[in-house]
């Protein structure tokens, strides 16, 4: 009976080792065929350069290609429900950003749930909004403008890339935290409203820094403030919006999620290859380029990053009550 014990009690250690042994040759043999990269935006727009950026840098350090798959539509919801159905091997992800998180509440009815469905993989960047007006206006500073408006209820104007849109829901939190009266213009993309900014049709945007950081060196746009809590390197003489109006912090991350269920083995494999990515300073320079900055975090820190986006941005969206279909 003893020597049964003993066999016993082998068998059980030897089972507790088997999936462990079994995740370990997982990864190892992670990715054993081409791999997708799935995009909810266009080709050229600053999330398809980022879904490039990191399929490039994984096809090189795992072996495998991971081809870039452009799905537009719906705000990227197409390309999230998408990867959100898809076997969770590994072998499909997703370019997520912060529009996934504020997309679940904007939108009625999505078949996937942006907290449940996903397993966050790890981060690439975050950027920050840069709010600027046409020289022409009579205010120079977030006060004298918020000032101004208070003053002239309804008559000036914001732009913004569309409902839903970055520049949008960044107006947004501006206007919940300062309650003006300003007349929002949603422009069927980033390019024309920042047309019309410049010929002075509208006086204000929140762009992101790609799309309004040339035309503020050249002196025919203002930057009033940041959107992130700190100043940015790159324009360290405009003020965060923080500084004016304490707490507000508007800004877009982007990463890489998988479906939820992909084996942890695989999540941690393509994390520490992304933490890679972001040591290296041909990344980090086109992140920099971009206006962006370097943002590495764990599975289980992107995770807590998600909820709390999806928190924040249900609140400033409720508040509006904004709605996209």
């Amino acid at each position: 009976m003893q020597l049964a014990r003993r066999e016993f009690l082998n068998w059980l250690a030897g089972a507790a080792v088997l999936p462990a042994l079994s995740r370990n040759a997982l990864a190892q043999n992670y990715p054993a065929r081409p791999a997708r990269v799935i995009s909810g935006f266009p080709p050229g727009g600053i999330s398809d350069t980022y879904a490039r950026l990191i399929a490039q840098w994984l096809s090189m350090q795992l072996g495998q290609q991971f081809i870039v798959e452009n799905r537009p539509g719906a705000g990227g919801n197409l390309a999230a429900e998408a990867v959100a159905k898809a076997a969770p091997d590994g072998y499909t992800l997703l370019l997520t950003t912060s529009a996934d998180a504020w997309n679940a509440t904007l939108y009625r009815n999505l078949n996937f749930d942006i907290v449940r469905d996903f397993a966050p993989v790890g981060t690439i960047s975050r950027g920050a909004g840069l709010m600027v007006v046409n020289p022409a206006v009579p205010f120079k500073t977030v006060p004298e403008l918020i000032a101004y408006a208070k003053a002239h209820p309804g008559k000036l104007t914001v732009a913004s890339a569309g409902i839903g849109s970055a520049p949008h829901m960044f107006w947004e939190l501006f206007r919940s935290k300062t309650g003006v009266d300003i007349v929002h213009v949603p422009y069927r993309g980033g390019g024309p409203a920042v047309v019309d900014l410049l010929a002075g049709q509208v006086q204000i945007y929140f762009g992101t820094f790609a799309s309004a950081i040339e035309q503020v060196r050249a002196g025919k746009l203002r930057a009033l403030a940041v959107t992130t809590a700190a100043r940015a390197p790159v324009l360290p003489d405009v003020p965060a919006m923080a500084e004016y109006l304490p707490g507000f912090e508007a800004s877009i991350y982007v990463g890489i999620a998988a479906p939820r269920g992909t084996p942890s083995a695989i999540v941690d494999k393509l994390n520490a290859t992304m933490h890679g990515a972001l040591a290296d300073a041909t990344i980090t320079r086109r992140i920099a380029e971009l206006g962006d900055a370097p943002l590495s975090l764990s599975p289980a820190d992107f995770t807590k990053l998600v909820a709390a986006e999806y928190d924040k941005w249900a609140g400033v969206i409720r508040v509006a009550g904004m709605r996209a279909e």
